[in-house]
């Protein structure tokens, strides 16, 4: 991992907060830095954002809803329409 990462992620602990990663299938690297890992399948760099993207959504998702907000509406959103 690089050392400004794993810097932020120790400075987040130091904070307190719990620190969930996303990574590839098998990379031991990691762990000692988090709380929680969420594991995608090895892939090359150009899929590798589109199979990490999915699973945030789904997390994102689930806390909205555990928190009971309402995904389909989230506040602070206004429809904007640009004439040119």
């Amino acid at each position: 991992m690089h050392s400004k990462v794993i810097s932020n992620i120790q400075e987040i602990r130091a904070r307190g907060a719990r620190v969930i990663a996303i990574a590839e299938a098998g990379d031991a690297a990691v762990l000692p830095f988090t709380d929680d890992v969420i594991r995608i399948p090895l892939a090359g760099p150009l899929f590798e954002p589109i199979l990490a993207v999915v699973p945030l959504q789904i997390f994102a998702m689930e806390l909205a809803d555990a928190k009971g907000l309402d995904v389909d509406q989230p506040r602070n959103l206004a429809k904007s329409v640009t004439v040119e």
